[in-house]
């Protein structure tokens, strides 16, 4: 297959209708949407999924709690991101809800092959099941009293008949596929932890239930009308039903090309369940299972009662939408969690997209005029900048790279180094007195340099901001399309003459914040206690990991403080600064494990960005720190 004929399919996860559209629904659309358009630049075919997942208890019970029906209550909430994602024109090609007939179609048919292949049998199952996470627990696994692992709430006991999935067949196999597939899952250290859990050991999966009805029915074939579907077997089928399984299939050609992104609390879902559910129908592996990060604000956890959860909505009328479209993909690493903050989020405006882009724009638009009646020429641009075309180039070349390893912070960065060489490029030159030296010539390859750095920027930025980048492009002469990216892109060819066209300031400067600061809401009077306790909900805001202490040293100019690197099990080591220099030597401490607490917002100590918080104990005797009973893997968690 050529380049230019290739097949991409790129899906969001399929919303849970519990909540309303939020920051982190947006970031995950957001990026798929990137990558959707960045493929039909490309010129690849490409379909791009996203949708609602809509069944399950927990819909259920929400739904009566209003006094509606399932079916209702799922239409409302799903009209409400469909709309969002409307008004941000997100460039999907389906948007799926599992309520739909030929998803029921396709899930069934999936489930009648799983029985024959032999990975379906009936037994009874015992556990606890998590309503809030739809998941089910050992004993082994809950908090003390009962309650959930993952989210804290509590869980109820469950005996039920139940069909289940060998999920412990496919164990070895998906053993061999990380490690034959290097980029399966992204990022690597996400990868990481899904290979130490797989090698814990699988036990088969409950994948119906009878204990309610708002699910899926097995099939007709099955003679089994009290079951209905788990609602994660169901919820992840419908990356292959979108496609037409089990029904008209011509789109499953897509499938040999997929790319998964999801939040990083359900990735287990998407990395263990879902290939061994493949790997039974006989279908590919996912190309890529990318897993992103949490955002919080101002560097606190969002909730309703701190009245800071941010409304995509608010921020896209507020800020413009394409400056939110940029801040998200640029401020934080793929993988890594977020901060939202007004004042981040105007300092990129501010700086990346009105000095950096837009007045670049401005700046060409001012020389042409003065100089050539706003005529561009770039015939002269090799003879007399052939370092700063050739210095972009190097950049640009490899740039692809980033955007399907879903390190688009990293993309980002690269291109505006682009943009630098052309800012300093006139800060070098200085244009104006090349002319006053009657040096014409030079002074218009310098502006015609300019404006094709700008226009290969372009470019490659179209895909995360679209309306601007195609004003851009209007301005200087060209329309962004496949054949573009081709010629000044992929072949590096310059810009043929044109006459630039002037245009409003594209990112005018932001004075101050735009979105009012809500007040936190007031705690409700059983919270308020005087006794010291706390709550369950209010104990899980902290989160504790076990962390191996892989390098120490002591801080100079300190007689308490030591500099550690601390694996967590994340893509790089935190630095911890700790006041236990009186107590334990740096060679003491290597390869030696500790508990942390790993959200704890970042602080400098002399100097210093110290990234958590050891746990220790302390009295007469002196310093201890508090330490796992047996060696445990880094970035484990503390229940």
């Amino acid at each position: 297959m050529s380049d230019r004929c290739k097949k991409v399919y790129i899906t969001t996860p399929i919303y849970y209708v519990n909540d309303v559209p939020h920051i982190g629904h947006a970031y995950t659309t957001i990026i798929a949407d990137t990558l959707a358009r960045y493929s039909r630049l490309k010129g690849y075919e490409t379909f791009f999924l996203t949708g609602t997942d809509e069944h399950g208890q927990k819909i259920q019970e929400a739904a009566q709690k209003r006094g509606k029906s399932p079916q209702e209550y799922a239409d409302e909430i799903s009209a409400k991101f469909k709309a969002l994602w409307d008004e941000f024109e997100i460039s999907y090609d389906r948007f799926i809800k599992t309520t739909e007939e030929d998803h029921k179609i396709g899930v069934q048919k999936a489930f009648e092959v799983m029985y024959q292949n032999g990975d379906i049998y009936k037994d009874h199952y015992e556990g606890y099941y998590c309503v809030s996470c739809e998941t089910f627990f050992t004993q082994t696994n809950l908090i003390e009293g009962g309650f959930c692992p993952d989210c804290g709430k509590e869980t109820t006991l469950v005996k039920e008949e139940s069909y289940f999935f060998r999920l412990s067949k496919y164990q070895d196999k998906l053993l061999k596929w990380y490690e034959d597939d290097e980029n399966c899952i992204l990022p690597k250290g996400k990868k990481n932890e899904v290979i130490n859990f797989v090698k814990q050991g699988l036990n088969d999966l409950s994948i119906t239930r009878t204990s309610f009805d708002w699910g899926i029915k097995l099939p007709k074939s099955m003679n089994d009308p009290k079951h209905v579907m788990y609602v994660w077997l169901d919820a992840l089928m419908n990356y292959i039903t979108a496609l037409g399984y089990g029904k008209d299939e011509k789109l499953m050609e897509f499938w040999h090309n997929t790319t998964h992104l999801v939040g990083k609390d359900i990735l287990r879902f998407h990395a263990i369940y879902w290939p061994a559910f493949l790997m039974s129908l006989g279908l590919d592996m996912p190309k890529h299972i990318a897993a992103h990060g949490w955002w919080t604000r101002n560097g606190e956890k969002m909730s309703k009662s701190k009245g800071n959860v941010v409304d995509p909505k608010e921020v896209a009328d507020a800020y413009g939408l394409e400056s939110f479209r940029y801040f998200m993909l640029r401020e934080v690493p793929f993988g890594q969690d977020g901060d939202f903050s007004q004042k981040a989020l105007i300092d990129r405006i501010n700086s990346d997209l009105g000095n950096d882009l837009g007045n670049l724009l401005n700046r060409i638009i001012g020389m042409s005029g003065k100089y050539s009646d706003h005529y561009i020429d770039s015939k002269d641009v090799q003879q007399f900048h052939a370092k700063e075309l050739n210095s972009a180039w190097e950049i640009l070349k490899n740039i692809e790279q980033y955007i399907y390893s879903m390190q688009l912070n990293r993309y980002l960065e690269e291109l505006w180094k682009v943009l630098t060489i052309a800012n300093q490029a006139i800060a070098v030159y200085e244009p104006w007195n090349m002319v006053k030296e009657g040096k014409d010539k030079e002074a218009m390859a310098l502006v015609a340099l300019v404006a094709n750095l700008l226009a290969k920027v372009s470019i490659l930025l179209h895909p995360v901001m679209p309306k601007t980048t195609q004003k851009i492009a209007s301005s200087l002469g060209f329309k962004i399309d496949t054949k573009s990216y081709i010629k000044l892109y992929k072949e590096n060819s310059l810009l043929e003459p044109f006459t630039i066209q002037k245009t409003p300031a594209l990112f005018p400067k932001i004075e101050k914040e735009l979105l009012e600061v809500k007040s936190p809401q007031e705690p409700k009077k059983e919270e308020q206690k005087s006794d010291g306790l706390i709550t369950i909900d209010q104990f899980f805001q902290t989160k504790l990991k076990i962390g191996t202490i892989i390098e120490a040293k002591e801080v100079k100019k300190s007689d308490r403080l030591l500099q550690l690197k601390v694996d967590l099990g994340e893509d790089e080591p935190r630095q911890i600064i700790a006041g236990i220099k009186e107590y334990y030597k740096p060679s003491d401490l290597i390869d030696t494990q500790v508990c942390v607490v790993s959200n704890l917002k970042p602080a400098k100590i002399m100097g210093m960005l110290s990234e958590g918080m050891l746990l220790a104990a302390k009295d007469e005797d002196g310093l201890s720190l508090v330490r796992p009973e047996f060696k445990k893997r880094s970035g484990t968690p503390i229940k």
